[in-house]
């Protein structure tokens, strides 16, 4: 017998007074539907009622670009459809259709929204099932492109930091032990390392099989004395959170088998050569680690070149997207450090005379929130501290010409000028603390639209290199101007509204019309930067700081700003806007041209065009929201 259920029995209307849901029941129309009806298309009007399955199963279909249906969805008795118009005043997202013989019941619209007015649990369960739309589809689409296990192993020393695959706790000796007392202890204990402390447990040495080989028993020496003479004193160590790469490119290049991980100056674990060598043969791991010792910008360059083949391996890794973004980011900083080292090098090796002051080489935008892809501009400015007027020849006679170099040197390894030219030459994008408090506070008080376009860049400043308290301290400076003047808020609302979500009343995408970018898309544009503007603001006005933009979501969260559901469908929609956007950038690099946001539809699988359509909707729906909510400032 087939399972029939009443509308005052299931979630959410059981779970008001008795009496209310089965007003609501009796005032709905029950309607039977035979096998193959089609009870709505995507694109019909809507039909003023919420539908509840009483038995049976309905289809939810959704239309491709080409015309096709194709099925996502298959609800059953006790399940709900057609609930977007309802609670959003939006059209169809998808079509319904009977799987079966099936018996619904049609509640009204303005009932519905009644009764949600009155008990709020209605309108939690819907906005969170209209919120988890996303989420499927995202999800759904990451396991679909899953990699064979083999395949997983090449992405995974991109993966893992040396917390998940460290050897603890850690064999430690006095240094002041005798080598006998190490081989009893390496004996007992299995290892082949044992870490040597000083009376405070701090690390002063290594001792290893190896050591014990070659300096007690090859020479005949006597195992009494003490290991202090044996052991390599001050070895080399690495943190926690640093990637399984770079550890094994560092061992290779130093011939070190066995590294300790140190926590501030607590000794949490030990890696040994034998942990990392099965990744050996992997060149874009070697090289990627090797960035922090790359003595050139044609070996940075090189460098460069491998971080597309990484993401490459992590893009169909079953793993969050947003997580590659970071380890791409990590990398990218990684060679931008580096890059300015080997630069300011060059510059003291050439005679050029460093001021003594504090300074912050900073960057902006996408590296700033480490939200970087492969095809990164440069966004980087100079903070100095406040040093007297009399040192500024000194500090402009160095500063003016490293600037420049390094500028082009970032360029020559692969990261394009600006083309807004937030860049370090720019005389606008360096200067005293004081300076850039003023500049902040013009950009802040008097919002014009390219002040705000500069702001929206620089407020996701972070340090790469230098004394990084002056970053801290703008950004005080910041927030307290945000306080202090509002209306900004709404300032940057109205930029960023001017631009809308491409698709039409149809549910179609809009592409350019002409131009080099005619029948295309921007990913960024249109997408993601609504999503990554719209969170910065509400973070802006809490005066909160957070890094990332999940991060941020995750604080705004915490804030009561969104509830759970919205935040999660919010990052969904972002992550899967960055799938596709690392997804377009590799297509592009394997055609041998340059990664960029602009992405053709028409090579969109359906499934992937149905997921971009509906992150385009999500971030729509948020930047209407933050307009709702910001305009109110103008009323305060």
């Amino acid at each position: 017998m087939a399972l029939i259920c009443r509308l005052h029995e299931c979630a959410p209307f059981g779970r008001i007074p008795a009496e209310s849901a089965l007003e609501i029941e009796n005032a709905s129309v029950m309607t039977e539907y035979t096998a193959g009806t089609v009870i709505f298309h995507q694109k019909d009007e809507p039909s003023g009622f919420l539908y509840f399955i009483r038995s049976g199963r309905i289809d939810i279909m959704v239309e491709t670009p080409e015309g096709v249906e194709m099925l996502v969805d298959s609800r059953t008795a006790g399940g709900y459809f057609g609930w977007t118009p309802v609670f959003t005043n939006e059209g169809y997202t998808a079509g319904a259709r009977a799987a079966e013989d099936s018996s619904c019941l049609l509640i009204p619209k303005g009932l519905v929204l009644k009764s949600a007015e009155q008990y709020p649990i209605i309108s939690n369960f819907f906005n969170k099932a209209i919120f988890s739309q996303v989420r499927k589809l995202y999800k759904d689409m990451v396991e679909r492109n899953s990699m064979n296990p083999a395949a997983q192993m090449e992405a995974y020393p991109f993966q893992k930091r040396l917390s998940e695959i460290m050897s603890k706790p850690v064999i430690t000796a006095p240094v002041t032990s005798s080598v006998r007392d190490i081989a009893v202890r390496m004996t007992e204990s299995g290892v082949a390392a044992v870490v040597l402390t000083d009376s405070s447990g701090k690390m002063t040495g290594i001792v290893t099989e190896r050591d014990l080989v070659r300096k007690v028993m090859s020479s005949g020496a006597d195992s009494a004395i003490c290991v202090r003479q044996v052991m390599s004193p001050d070895p080399y160590y690495m943190t926690p959170d640093t990637f399984m790469y770079e550890a094994a490119t560092f061992m290779l290049r130093h011939s070190i088998r066995h590294l300790p991980v140190l926590d501030g100056e607590s000794i949490v674990g030990m890696v040994s050569v034998q942990d990392l060598m099965r990744f050996r043969s992997q060149k874009s791991m070697l090289l990627v680690g090797g960035a922090n010792e790359a003595k050139s910008v044609a070996e940075l360059a090189e460098v460069y070149r491998e971080i597309a083949k990484i993401a490459g391996v992590l893009l169909i890794e079953n793993r969050s997207h947003a997580e590659t973004m970071e380890i791409l980011s990590y990398v990218h900083h990684n060679v931008i450090r580096r890059c300015f080292e080997i630069i300011r090098q060059q510059m003291l090796d050439e005679g050029y005379v460093q001021p003594d002051i504090r300074y912050c080489f900073m960057i902006m935008g996408s590296g700033g929130r480490r939200e970087m892809l492969l095809g990164p501009d440069q966004d980087n400015g100079f903070i100095y501290e406040d040093f007297p007027q009399e040192l500024n020849e000194a500090v402009e006679a160095f500063f003016v010409p490293f600037a420049e170099r390094l500028v082009h040197a970032l360029a020559e390894v692969g990261y394009h000028l600006c083309n807004g030219q937030v860049m370090v030459n720019n005389p606008m994008w360096r200067g005293r603390i004081s300076e850039w408090r003023e500049r902040v506070a013009r950009w802040i008080k008097v919002p014009e639209p390219q002040r705000v376009r500069y702001s929206s860049i620089f407020f996701d400043f972070m340090p790469i290199w230098g004394d990084s308290s002056l970053c801290g301290e703008l950004r005080e400076t910041v927030s307290r101007l945000i306080k202090e003047n509002p209306l900004f808020l709404f300032q940057m609302m109205e930029l960023d509204y001017k631009h809308k979500v491409p698709l039409n009343l149809l549910d179609r995408f809009i592409t350019h019309k002409s131009g080099e970018n005619k029948g295309l898309l921007s990913l960024k544009e249109n997408g993601s930067i609504f999503i990554v503007d719209c969170v910065r603001m509400y973070m802006l006005e809490k005066g909160i700081y957070a890094v990332s933009t999940l991060d941020r979501l995750d604080r705004l969260e915490e804030l009561k700003v969104f509830n759970k559901a919205t935040a999660d469908h919010i990052k969904a929609a972002f992550e899967s806007f960055t799938y596709l956007r690392i997804q377009n950038e590799i297509r592009l690099i394997e055609k041998g041209l340059p990664p960029g946001h602009f992405l053709n539809p028409d090579e969109l699988t359906d499934q992937e065009a149905v997921l971009l359509k509906e992150a385009f909707k999500v971030a729509g729906k948020l930047q209407d929201s933050a307009k709702r909510h910001f305009s109110k400032i103008i009323g305060r």
